[in-house]
């Protein structure tokens, strides 16, 4: 990866934010949920600060950093839901295009209201996934309470969940450098149900269709 996407560049060494480990990985995670920047080391970021806190004389405690990374992630998912909430009456009152059709927030909406709590915790362990889900629940008008309630939930996961595992697991070298492929392996086979269910509708539908047409291309007058 590019070296300023690298976070033990960052974070050690001659890094720019080694003698700041704390504030710099609470300032990225917060750009990263909160304010639609998903070009960032998340996963690797937070794998890298629990790593950092698990060595002697550690630049910040574990016991200091797991809350307020938790903390700093529910934070940005909030202001990003906003941002989408403010949003949201701006595409309603716009025209459909090629490109957008009210259409597409009714059924985000909808989608919302229907797996939004699963959405909300998954998403979190997937980048770039994670910096858009809560504009678009927000866009959709998805419940503040419910939405608050799940990103809790996923804020605590992703945050104390992924520093832990930094903190314990941080030395074994195949485990730091493919932390992001382990996590979407994760969430693909936590979703992997919902895709195949929406490929057999996909199938079904295609088949009813192909059906119908049949059924109405008339008869040969020749035959």
């Amino acid at each position: 990866m590019p070296q300023w996407l690298d976070p033990m560049y960052l974070l050690t060494g001659d890094g720019p934010f080694a003698s700041a480990v704390l504030p710099a990985i609470l300032v990225i995670v917060f750009i990263e949920t909160g304010l639609l920047f998903p070009l960032l080391p998340g996963d690797s970021l937070l794998f890298t600060g629990g790593l950092l806190s698990a060595q002697h004389n550690p630049p910040v405690s574990i016991w200091v950093l797991l809350p307020a990374v938790a903390f700093t992630a529910i934070a940005g998912d909030q202001c990003a839901y906003w941002i989408g909430r403010k949003i949201g009456p701006a595409l309603f009152q716009k025209e459909d295009s090629r490109f957008f059709k009210k259409q597409y927030v009714t059924e985000s909406h909808e989608f919302f209201e229907k797996y939004g709590p699963k959405t909300i915790i998954l998403a979190r362990f997937v980048p770039i996934v994670r910096t858009f889900t809560p504009v678009l629940a927000g866009v959709s008008a998805m419940s503040y309470r419910k939405f608050l309630g799940f990103d809790i939930v996923g804020g605590i996961l992703w945050g104390g969940g992924v520093t832990v595992l930094g903190y314990f697991l941080g030395n074994i070298a195949f485990i730091r450098n493919h932390v992001e492929a382990i996590f979407l392996l994760i969430v693909l086979i936590s979703i992997l149900p919902a895709i195949i269910s929406v490929g057999k509708r996909v199938l079904d539908s295609r088949r009813a269709s192909s059906q119908v047409d049949r059924v109405a291309v008339p008869n040969d007058p020749t035959s």
